[in-house]
């Protein structure tokens, strides 16, 4: 226990970077206060398109408006912020009619999302918007940067892989064959192109926003979907709606205004005292039975700056999964193309090589990809391979009723060690849990480097999530949203996808 009790120590909150250089670690205040990171690409204006039923677009303008005034914390006690104002803290207008306004009839819509086939109900319900959004794109100049797509919450109960339509609500449809021998043309196509057009549904995932999102990317379109229930629970509600367990109105706002502002352009906020010429990359895997093989999996990677710059590389299809080990990995070939793709992105931004180049992931690397890895690399960029797993082996107490900090550190050997990333957080007064919050175990697997920075980074990592407007997430931005990414890059039979922001799978 000598050994474990030395090795324990509080890493220092990191700080992060607001308006002209002011430093604070939480990012509500400091938009509060300072606003978000100033330079070329944070938007005069947010040029926004909408898309929805009548009523959905309604709803937009309505929550905009509301957006645009003082919204009071639910709960001051707790360190819920009130929020000022989109202008007031983004410095950014939002204009409450939207640039571009696209209506999907109401009917269309509700015929479709109560097909009975899972695979057909949801393709449908997703070409309305799809077809929609592409009959923009060819037709009109003015493009917005970031499309809201606002859904009735039917979309919402209807079109994920396990909704289930209620025999009394179903639309009647002419299929033209089972499930099962859709499947069998999916694999094999049939002579007749009349099959293989029956049988298209069943190449897409049976959830609308990652199909959306998937079969969108080839536009480059950044879409934010939201539910008609999130931004009007109160209107929902007194229509019958089934009523949700939602964030306060201040919370809610302070999340989606953060998501927007960075689809739009802007960097809400970044890390301060970044390591210059430093890189992350996390990688990402997704099991898919397309090729008719249980083993195989599709492939990417996640390249991420200090800045909260990300990019998406899509890999290729392949047996990358083992049914023995459950464990995903590449093969030498693979892992180069893959890492290559990572550093001739970073030389293309910066015009040099990083000096530290670290590969994020949830299994150990073998000896085959860590070969492709290495490869991939100049002799000018050192290479560390770094396994990250929440586990529960492992549980620190505290006296007293507060749990253990946020950013406690448990060092057990010169590779691993754990990190609490949830827990007490001093500056709020509080802790966001209800059980002792579980660490992550942290191994650098491969290469060499320094636990404590190791850790410290993974720390900084956890306050990159722009998808909402948080204190620190529990898992490093290089992880968080790898299934996330794996759900919408399998969604669809996407060919030849060039990398993208990550703003276009968030």
């Amino acid at each position: 226990m000598t050994d474990l009790i030395l090795g324990l120590q509080i890493l220092t909150e990191p700080l992060l970077q607001f308006g002209h250089g002011q430093m604070l670690p939480d990012p509500k205040d400091g938009l509060f206060l300072f606003g978000p990171m100033i330079d070329q690409a944070t938007p005069a204006e947010m040029r926004v398109g909408v898309i929805g039923t009548d009523e959905g677009i309604a709803r937009y303008k309505t929550w905009v408006s509301q957006i645009t005034g003082y919204i009071p914390a639910a709960k001051a006690e707790q360190h819920h912020l009130a929020y000022p104002g989109f202008e007031a803290a983004f410095k950014t207008k939002w204009p409450a009619n939207p640039v571009a306004t696209i209506t999907i009839s109401a009917a269309a819509l509700s015929s479709t999302v109560r097909i009975p086939d899972g695979h057909e109900r949801v393709y449908k319900t997703v070409d309305l918007f799809d077809q929609a959004i592409r009959k923009f794109l060819r037709e009109e100049d003015s493009v917005p940067a970031v499309w809201f797509v606002v859904i009735p919450d039917d979309v919402h109960r209807f079109c994920r892989p396990k909704s289930i339509v209620p025999l009394p609500e179903r639309t009647r449809t002419s299929q033209r064959f089972s499930a099962r021998t859709a499947r069998n043309f999916v694999q094999a196509p049939s002579m007749f192109a009349e099959d293989n057009a029956a049988a298209e549904p069943y190449r897409y995932d049976v959830d609308f926003h990652n199909q959306l999102k998937a079969r969108l990317l080839d536009q480059k379109v950044v879409l934010q979907i939201v539910r008609e229930s999130t931004i009007d629970p109160e209107g929902v509600n007194a229509l019958g709606g089934k009523p949700r367990l939602l964030q306060d109105p201040a919370n809610i706002a302070w999340n989606l205004s953060t998501t927007a502002f960075f689809k739009a352009g802007g960097r809400p906020w970044a890390l301060a005292g970044v390591r210059e010429d430093v890189c992350y990359i996390g990688l990402v895997f997704k099991k898919t039975d397309t090729a008719g093989s249980p083993g195989n999996a599709c492939c990417g990677a996640q390249m991420f700056l200090g800045s909260g710059d990300g990019v998406v590389f899509k890999g290729a299809v392949g047996p990358w999964y083992s049914l023995t080990t459950s464990e995903f990995h590449l093969d030498e070939a693979k892992a180069k193309e893959i890492a290559g793709l990572v550093v001739e992105a970073y030389i293309a931004k910066h015009g040099r090589p990083p000096k530290e180049l670290f590969i994020h992931a949830k299994q150990h690397f073998n000896e085959a990809e860590w070969r492709g890895f290495s490869s991939a690399v100049g002799p000018d960029t050192r290479l560390v391979g770094v396994r990250i797993q929440t586990t529960r082996e492992i549980k620190l107490f505290r006296q007293g009723r507060s749990p253990v900090l946020r950013g406690t550190a448990l060092t057990i050997s010169p590779r691993k060690g754990y990190l609490w990333t949830v827990g007490f957080v001093p500056d709020l007064q509080t802790y966001p849990g209800r059980e002792a919050p579980n660490p992550l175990s942290i191994e650098v697997t491969k290469g060499d480097a320094d636990l404590t920075q190791v850790m410290q980074d993974v720390l900084g990592l956890t306050k990159l999530n722009f998808n909402a407007c948080i204190y620190g997430d529990g898992t490093p931005v290089t992880l968080r949203f790898a299934d996330d990414v794996g759900e919408i890059l399998t969604a669809a039979p996407i060919a030849n996808l060039p990398p993208l922001p990550f703003k276009h799978y968030i």
